[in-house]
């Protein structure tokens, strides 16, 4: 058991956090016909609360009024002004030095037009929405309102809403003015802002999850370790003898079980107050936050090592053990906490890596989420045995063995250290720790791993045994067979189950199992920066992979990806590498990868400032900020099919491993690009 629950531990695999791109106006479109010869143009703003969109009547100098530009045609021509309703708030903004008006909630804006035959009304919107704590840049949305004239003022169908980010052409309605049904512009629902949110957060969920049940693993081999194991007995036996009855003694083991866990969930929520939203979603590409990661994975795996134990300073711990001596649940909660002190020369290295692993996924509530699974899992055990202290028999004895995880932990946090050094090593183009450099130090990592689990050898704090058990003796060969699998990757084979962890194939300096890659006459931006995925031949620079997509009569593929995506390594690992998406990319696409999250610095007059306010000094704040202005989304990795043109041909996509949906992906957008 103690063996099963140690693999678990070596299967905990690094989730990413996908941000989620704020849209707090939901614009719909429609037209009455008024008469004849006259029709109304309804444009109505829905707003989240909290949340206001500014008046059309905003002096100069002010924040940025909503504005509407109307194309000109022949078939029809505006009639008077736009109005609004209902009437706008207005107030002295100290801010601005000036009287603001604003919208909350809902706002129609109508313009009058005269019609000579049904028609379509196209044009432009421009808004700013703000609430008490910011504002986002201004946004253009593009609107085309399908216009009919008939004998009687009838209300003409044409509700619909607007995605910014593809092409907002009306499709009507079935015949209903009074709906409030809005319908969605051409394509695939995936493609609206909304459905991009949800799919955003169902992942970030999904991320909480993982990060629950990473934790939860946690605390199962934190149970196991010498500084706790053997504390069972004892504590079991306050309960049950010293608190003067059953039921009393299962009261306080509750109560201790609880706080254990609020204790841990509170450490979680400090790390999250401490770095801030905005710090944890650029831990996973910040040099410094992985260099400091690898440094501190690397003390904790020498430490369980056996050089040296982190501990506590003694008078802290003897402070909360005089206070558990109280009484009471508040004895109850400080015996807990005292349980949290003595116990952190083992689960230390176990909770810090923890909190590494979530504060660089970037999500704001993983390092909460992780000590709430930490947390349960520890306290659980303790709970059980006090509730029921027969089980205790059914328990194996303290031994050597205890040392053998905490000796086995050091070996795959030490693993686990360079994958971080990696990260920094491919954003910065050091190119020291290549794929297969990096493949070298994890071989020899678990082949010494699996001669210590043999016996080979021994370290501080082992204890000499006669025999290896059986339990052992099956672990061993699982980590060797491990190391094994790994060897073949030194000459490029694809190893598809780590293809998250391993830097990507296109820094292996000796690969005999990929196709090298095509390559184009023309010389290509920065493709002495990067390395080619899968080792497609891939333009690094947006509009001269569209001009050369133009120039052979092609669809591009956009990948929107990282250096530190783990997900975007599987997506390369599981799906590219298949025979049939690898041949459609190579033959049929033009590959525009993209990596936001590299440091490589602009040049001076490509540098700018976005519409948000960021300044954009790297190629990787350069794709990121194209990625959310024109797609609305900055998650990773995300597929894109576009024309020459940079249109959008189909849905995008993001992370999946269901290879028969990327390859129907892919057929997609040739059908596509051929229909044009």
């Amino acid at each position: 058991m103690k063996n099963l629950l140690t693999l678990l531990g070596l299967l905990i695999c690094s989730l990413n956090t996908f941000s989620q791109i704020e849209n707090p106006v939901k614009w719909t479109f429609s037209s009455n016909a008024v008469d004849e010869e006259k029709a109304e143009l309804i444009i109505k703003a829905d707003i989240q609360p909290g949340w206001h969109v500014y008046s059309q009547f905003i002096a100069e100098g002010g924040p940025v009024p909503t504005s509407f530009k109307f194309s000109p045609s022949a078939d029809y021509s505006l009639s008077g002004k736009v109005i609004e309703s209902p009437k706008a708030t207005s107030s002295f903004d100290k801010n601005f030095n000036m009287q603001i008006a604003w919208h909350e909630k809902q706002v129609i804006f109508k313009q009058l037009i005269k019609v000579k035959r049904a028609t379509s009304v196209k044009g432009v919107l421009e808004f700013m929405v703000c609430n008490d704590e910011k504002c986002l840049p201004p946004e253009e949305v593009e609107f085309n309102i399908p216009v009919s004239v008939k004998a009687a003022a009838a209300p003409v169908p044409a509700q619909l809403s607007v995605n910014p980010a593809t092409d907002n052409t009306a499709v009507p309605l079935p015949d209903s003015s009074t709906s409030d049904t809005v319908a969605s512009p051409a394509g695939d629902a995936t493609d609206s802002p909304d459905a991009v949110s949800l799919t955003a957060a169902t992942q970030a969920d999904n991320t909480l999850a993982g990060i629950f049940i990473a934790g939860f693993l946690g605390g199962l081999l934190a149970f196991f370790m010498p500084c706790i194991y053997p504390m069972i007995p004892l504590t079991v036996s306050f309960f049950t003898k010293k608190t003067g009855s059953r039921s009393k003694g299962i009261q306080s083991a509750t109560i201790y079980g609880l706080s254990i866990i609020v204790i841990y969930v509170a450490l979680g929520l400090l790390i999250t107050i401490a770095f801030g939203a905005s710090a944890l979603n650029e831990a996973a590409s910040s040099a410094t936050f992985n260099l400091i990661f690898f440094a501190i994975l690397l003390i904790f795996a020498i430490s369980f090592l056996g050089a040296f134990e982190i501990t506590l300073p003694s008078s802290l711990v003897n402070k909360m053990d005089e206070k558990s001596n109280k009484g009471g649940l508040i004895g109850v909660f400080f015996m807990a906490f005292t349980l949290a002190l003595v116990s952190f020369s083992c689960t230390g290295p176990i909770i810090g890596t923890l909190l590494v692993e979530t504060v660089s996924n970037g999500t704001y509530l993983g390092p909460a989420m992780g000590m709430l699974g930490f947390s349960t899992a520890l306290a659980i055990p303790f709970t059980l045995f006090a509730i029921f202290p027969s089980w205790l028999k059914e328990l194996p004895k303290s031994g050597g063995w205890m040392n053998t995880v905490k000796v086995s932990l050091g070996f795959l946090e030490l693993a686990l250290a360079f994958k971080f050094l990696s990260n920094v090593d491919l954003a910065y183009h050091w190119n020291v720790l290549d794929r297969d450099i990096f493949l070298a130090i994890w071989i020899v990592v678990f082949g010494v791993w699996g001669l210590y689990l043999l016996g080979k050898f021994k370290l501080a704090h082992d204890v000499e045994v006669g025999f290896i058990s059986l339990t052992r003796l099956f672990f061993a060969m699982l980590v060797l067979g491990f190391t094994l699998y790994m060897i073949p990757g030194l000459w490029g084979a694809p190893l598809k189950t780590l293809s998250g962890w391993l830097p990507p194939i296109g820094t292996q300096d000796f690969n005999l199992y990929s196709q090298k890659p095509k390559t184009s006459e023309i010389p290509k931006k920065y493709a002495g920066v990067f390395h080619p995925a899968h080792t497609f031949e891939a333009f690094y620079d947006f509009e001269e992979g569209l001009a050369y997509a133009r120039k052979v009569n092609k669809p591009a593929l956009i990948d929107f990806t990282g250096h530190t995506c783990t997900n975007c390594r599987r997506m390369e690992g599981s799906v590219w590498s298949d025979p049939q998406v690898d041949n459609i990319i190579r033959n049929d696409y033009v590959l525009i990868s993209l990596y936001v999250d590299d440091k490589t610095e602009l040049a001076e007059n490509e540098k700018y400032v976005s519409e948000s306010g960021k300044k954009i000094k790297t190629l990787g704040n350069k794709w990121s900020d194209l990625q959310a202005k024109k797609f609305k989304t900055n998650s990773q990795p995300y597929y894109v099919i576009v024309n020459p043109d940079g249109e959008t041909l189909v849905p995008p996509q993001a992370f999946n491993l269901d290879i028969k949906n990327y390859i129907n992906f892919l057929e997609s957008g040739k059908a596509a690009f051929n229909k044009l």
